[in-house]
Parts: C-alpha cells; structure tokens; sequence
C-alpha cells in the first residue's frame, strides 16, 4: 500500500498543500492514506508525521512530493529511511526519483548515508579545530565558576576549621551539590562530616 505524506510551512500561503496532494494521488496513494503537517520543517513536533509514521506496516511504501518535505536535516531523513526499512517498510520521493524499492534508489540512499556522516566529521572536526584555538588563546570553554577563588578559599579555610559543609553552604550562599562538585574538582580530602 502506498502511504503520502505532504508537509507545508506555515505563513501566507508560502506553499500550497494542493501540488503535494495532487503528485501523491498521480502516483497512486489512496486520498484516505494521506498524511499532512503544517509547519516549519525544523519543528520537531509533526504530528502527521507521527501519524504516517505509525500507520505503515511492513510491505508498504511511504511516499512524499520532495525530500525536503520529510526530514529537518539530512541525517533526520536517513534515520526516517533507516527506522522504515526496520518495519520492511520502502521510501519513495517523487521529485528526485528516490525509491528503495529499487537497486538504484538502494544506491542513493547509502550515498547520503555516507554523505551525512562525512558531514557529521566534518562538522567534529571544526568544533575540535575551533576548541583548540580558544584554548591556544587562553580561552576555555563552559560555564563561568560559581565559586571564586576568594571565597573558595574561605570556604576551604571554615571547612578545614571544622565547619559543616551544611553551615558552609548557609554561610556562603552555596548550593550543596556546588560545593561538594567544587571541592571534588579541586580534590579536597578533608574529613566527611554528616551535615
């Protein structure tokens, strides 16, 4: 069976459903096996999709005007197309003459399967190139401390004086699990104490 999926933004009447909805029918989806969103591709909330999603039994096919209109980003879409071929369930897109179903749309699929992760690495790679270079210039990444060294230093100081990490935190304005993460890092070996 095949099933159809469109996906329109929202707004004035940038797309129009209807030439999604007529190449569907043309290419033999049942109106009644039709599934719609209707909003920014980017949005992870589709409840058609969802639908469609659910619908499909394994021998089916799913079936959209343009890849675009199913996937937010090109690893999205292969990991649709991987959870489909999962339920034995083929892909079809009108427009760039995808199909599972056959040998040459087999073939197209894993190119992009290869072209998003080749994506993927080189996207790692700047972070870590990027990283690298913050650091060289003395910048390092993640949130500011929330304990500077002066007061940390005090804290230290009323700890190894006997104070409870209990009092330290009321004293101080500190969280608990900030100042027991804080003095994890800094490797503060003083005695445990109960409060």
């Amino acid at each position: 069976m095949l099933i159809g999926y469109m996906r329109v933004s929202t707004g004035a009447d940038r797309q129009n459903i209807d030439l999604q909805r007529d190449a569907l029918l043309a290419a033999g989806v049942d109106v009644r096996h039709l599934f719609a969103d209707y909003g920014s591709g980017a949005d992870a909330h589709r409840p058609g999709l969802t639908k469609a999603l659910d619908y499909v039994r394994a021998g089916d096919v799913l079936v959209v005007w343009k890849l675009d209109r199913l996937g937010r980003s090109l690893s999205h879409l292969l990991s649709i197309i991987d959870s489909l071929k999962d339920k034995q369930v083929a892909f079809r897109s009108l427009t760039e003459g995808m199909d599972t179903t056959q040998p040459s749309g087999q073939l197209l699929f894993h190119v992009f399967a290869a072209l998003a992760q080749y994506e993927r690495a080189l996207i790692r790679e700047r972070v870590m190139a990027g990283l690298a270079a913050a650091k060289r210039r003395g910048r390092t990444g993640g949130r500011p401390p929330v304990l500077v060294a002066e007061k940390l230093e005090a804290i230290v100081e009323a700890l190894n004086g006997g104070m409870s990490k209990s009092a330290v935190c009321r004293n101080f304005g500190v969280k608990r699990s900030t100042l027991i993460d804080t003095l994890n890092r800094i490797g503060w070996s003083g005695k445990p104490d109960a409060g």
